[in-house]
């Protein structure tokens, strides 16, 4: 059975190009009879706001998504399924990449990495040592990734994100091991995420294998293409790109965005809701690239 997860962040109110992968990720897993699970990144509490948290939901009802597994509620979010509850385990995950020599501490800053190159990886710095990150010490190989859509695809890490953090100088875990970490949880078989999330993918891969955890590389991935303004920015919260949540207040009904939707999916037919959506030919999964 296919298991996915669509996996909303409350850093910001959700926009077009989330709507987009919600909407592949539940046709794919209905049309296939799997299990879709609700995942909230919740664990950067820091950028993490209840307004947020709240708009996931009335978002997800408005578009008309229903998921298997995850919390129905902000509430439940909070005291069951939170990364925030599950801070244990993904030091346990930590303590491992630590046990496989490939991790070392860092004590330089975004901005000192971005003015100089950190040298830290060679001086062997304590791991323990207080507001320090710890990184993961890429390989000059490169990563192969297999998508659904084009193949095999080879990413270099190096290149990417060399020698990525996983867990932060305020001591949060970070992003690449969270999601790793839950997906091999979950026992999740397919990840469909937008094509910036590519060497995310890889550096997952990465870990799963100092890890040993040979199932995650079976997982089956698709990387879709993203979505983009009339100026060729990809559409994005840090970008400023319009809500959900402003296209609802505005008097947009679930019929207009869908059949909205309808034509950024290349369909041949308009769609009213996301149901009538399951006989959609989903074009998009041969479009190079999308603009809006």
């Amino acid at each position: 059975m296919i298991r996915s997860r669509i996996a909303p962040t409350p850093s910001g109110y959700l926009h077009i190009g989330n709507a987009l992968n919600f909407i592949l990720v539940w046709l794919w897993v209905r049309k296939s009879g799997g299990m879709l699970w609700l995942r909230i990144d919740d664990r950067d509490t820091p950028r993490s706001r209840p307004e947020h948290m709240d708009d996931i939901f009335r978002t997800l009802e408005w578009m008309g998504i229903d998921w298997d597994e995850g919390p129905q509620t902000p509430d439940e979010e909070a005291r069951i399924y939170s990364q925030t509850l599950r801070s244990g385990r993904y030091d346990e995950m930590t303590q491992l990449l630590i046990g496989s020599g490939e991790v070392f501490a860092c004590a330089c800053s975004r901005r000192e990495i971005h003015e100089r190159a950190c040298a830290c990886r060679s001086m062997r710095l304590p791991l323990d040592r207080p507001d320090t990150a710890l990184r993961i010490a890429t390989s000059t190989d490169p990563i192969s990734v297999c998508d659904a859509k084009a193949g095999s695809i080879s990413v270099s890490l190096d290149n990417e994100m060399k020698d990525f953090v996983i867990r932060r100088r305020d001591a949060i875990p970070a992003y690449q091991l969270v999601s790793l970490t839950d997906d091999i949880d979950h026992d999740i078989n397919l990840i469909i995420r937008g094509d910036d999330l590519l060497s995310s993918t890889a550096g997952q891969l990465y870990l799963a294998s100092l890890l040993g955890a040979s199932a995650f590389s079976e997982i089956s991935f698709y990387h879709h293409p993203l979505l983009y303004n009339e100026q060729g920015h990809k559409l994005s919260k840090s970008s400023g790109s319009p809500s959900l949540k402003a296209l609802r207040e505005s008097g947009v009904t679930q019929a207009q965005f869908y059949m909205m939707m309808s034509d950024i999916l290349r369909s041949k037919e308009k769609y009213t809701s996301l149901r009538e959506m399951l006989e959609v030919e989903i074009e998009v999964l041969k479009q190079p690239s999308l603009f809006f």
